[in-house]
């Protein structure tokens, strides 16, 4: 079965940076495009960036663009989202996406 399981959120200050990854297994990962998404509390879904199969294609939301990168390890089954210059607007659950599946998701909150 399709099993997305994210990572590497904690808290860190306004100015600061993360990496999230996000594990996959159950599925031909190299196939798929995947996706980035966050919720804040009290919010619904933000879509937050998008890459094609190959990794070839990216795709952001003007929210982040500039400040995060998203890439991907075909060999690892593994995708990975790059993120600097963090906000404190950028707090929220983080989670990837396969088309309707998605993982449990990763918090990162930003705060001095």
């Amino acid at each position: 079965q399709v099993q997305l399981v994210e990572s590497g959120g904690g808290l860190v200050q306004p100015g600061g940076s993360l990496r999230l990854s996000c594990a996959a297994s159950g599925f031909t990962f190299s196939s798929y495009i995947m996706n980035w998404v966050r919720q804040a509390p009290g919010k619904g879904p933000e879509w937050v960036s998008t890459i094609s199969s190959t990794g070839s294609v990216t795709n952001y939301a003007d929210s982040v663009k500039g400040r995060f990168t998203i890439s991907r390890d075909n060999a690892k089954n593994t995708l990975y989202l790059q993120m600097n210059s963090l906000e404190p607007a950028d707090t929220a659950l983080y989670y990837c996406t396969r088309g309707s599946y998605r993982g449990q998701g990763t918090q990162v909150t930003v705060s001095s």
